[in-house]
């Protein structure tokens, strides 16, 4: 039973490192327009991560003009993802950074951890 459950699960990408929440991430990502394909950057602070094997995804926002909070679901197993580069950790005491939401300029800032 779990050689079934093991050849029915995608591949890990190793191109993404160990990710925690609170850490400023750059995402590679494939696009594909027409018959071309293009990587396209989405860079923010990582506010959600699930761990469950094949349906592992992460959450990232990002603030785009005019102050406008975008978020954006990646599955970490997906062949869509080029890779991912943690840019620098954040302190941070939760698990989901969902207040995150709320705050825009110096207090959407996150204090930056140093191992």
């Amino acid at each position: 039973m779990t050689d079934l459950i093991k050849a029915l699960e995608a591949k890990v990408n190793e191109n993404i490192p160990q990710l925690n929440p609170g850490d400023t991430v750059s995402v590679h990502v494939k696009i594909k327009e027409g018959e071309r394909e293009r990587i396209q950057e989405f860079k923010g602070i990582v506010i959600r991560l699930r761990k469950g094997g094949n349906d592992s995804s992460v959450t990232v926002r990002r603030m785009a003009s005019n102050g406008v909070g975008v978020e954006r679901t990646f599955l970490l197993r997906s062949p869509r993802i080029d890779k991912i580069v943690v840019e620098r950790h954040g302190k941070v005491r939760r698990a989901q950074l969902y207040f995150m939401r709320d705050r825009t300029g110096k207090s959407a800032r996150l204090k930056q951890k140093f191992d």
